[in-house]
């Protein structure tokens, strides 16, 4: 395992690279490559493509493998493992064009072992291919400060730290293919708890009749502090829940968690419980609030809002 600070390279060779997936976080993620001097591409399956990416010079074609044969480089950062193999190998996709020699990153966070699967198929039609999920949300892909884990070969990571230096502050080489996708899986159980926790914390003191902001600058001193505690803490007291990520997609990660625990006979608890306080706001028509609107579904439970 290889950890790196940002900018540690020497040296940047620009590129041309193909990016799939222009969403909350893929948008800021490709304008700073663009920014950096790269040359990109991409394809849009919904919708057009994003006016200030276009004005930065940024070209749309008309298909994944159309991506594929004008590209150097393939990010892919797109929301689930079915979208994931639809771009790679489904019709009209990227292996069909793909050249020989090409790196194609997936940022994207899917299940580990279709991951390997993706990995084999790209490698045997000529490419290089690295899983790099990242962790950061919406702030940390516009600050270009996401933290990036990545499972590939080490030839694979050499080549792709370059690019995802622009992208992100800390960067881990996990292990072989699909390791990425693991140390993601693992971070999104720790968040989802971390939250959880911070979202009892405070109605509890709100609740018992405690000014909950001053409970949380308080909290920000001591063992309990953190940067879920900073961050989403800060947008349970201020009722700010439009999405930095969505408690949909949180909800498809824990899935990830959930099964894969099943598969090598594994219990997580507490990970079930945060599923289901997800699925409970989901019900309440939150699937696409941030994930810190998990508090509503417990001051529902306790019939007590936060600050109220």
């Amino acid at each position: 395992m290889r950890s790196f600070n940002k900018k540690v390279s020497k040296e940047r060779i620009m590129s041309k690279i193909g990016f799939i997936g222009l969403g909350i976080m893929g948008r800021p993620m490709a304008g700073h490559l663009m920014e950096a001097g790269h040359e990109l591409v991409t394809y849009v399956k919904y919708g057009s493509l994003d006016e200030g990416l276009a004005a930065k010079g940024m070209k749309e074609v008309d298909s994944p493998k159309a991506v594929a044969e004008q590209a150097e480089i393939i990010i892919t950062m797109v929301p689930d493992t079915p979208d994931v193999e639809e771009v790679l190998i489904g019709e009209g996709g990227i292996v069909e064009g793909l050249q020989p020699g090409t790196l194609v990153i997936d940022m994207s966070s899917i299940a580990p072992i279709p991951t390997q699967a993706f990995a084999k198929r790209i490698t045997e039609a000529g490419g290089e291919y690295v899983d790099a999920p990242v962790s950061g949300g919406e702030g940390g892909a516009v600050n270009a400060t996401l933290t990036i884990m990545v499972g590939g070969t080490n030839e694979g990571f050499n080549r792709a730290l370059p690019v995802l230096e622009v992208m992100g502050k800390t960067i881990t080489h996990i292990g072989d293919h699909g390791a990425g996708q693991i140390c993601k899986v693992a971070n999104q159980i720790v968040v989802a708890l971390t939250i959880q926790a911070a979202a009892e914390g405070l109605l509890f003191a709100s609740k018992a009749g405690a000014d909950v902001t001053k409970v949380r600058e308080a909290l920000l001193g001591g063992l309990a502090q953190s940067k879920i505690l900073d961050v989403h803490g800060e947008r349970m007291i201020k009722r700010t829940f439009d999405p930095g990520f969505r408690i949909r997609l949180h909800q498809k990660d824990l899935n990830l968690a959930l099964e894969s625990a099943r598969s090598l006979n594994l219990s997580l608890p507490g990970t079930a419980n945060a599923q289901q306080l997800f699925q409970a706001c989901a019900a309440n028509n939150g699937a696409d609030w941030d994930h810190a609107g998990i508090v509503k579904a417990l001051e529902k439970l306790a019939d007590h809002e936060i600050g109220a």
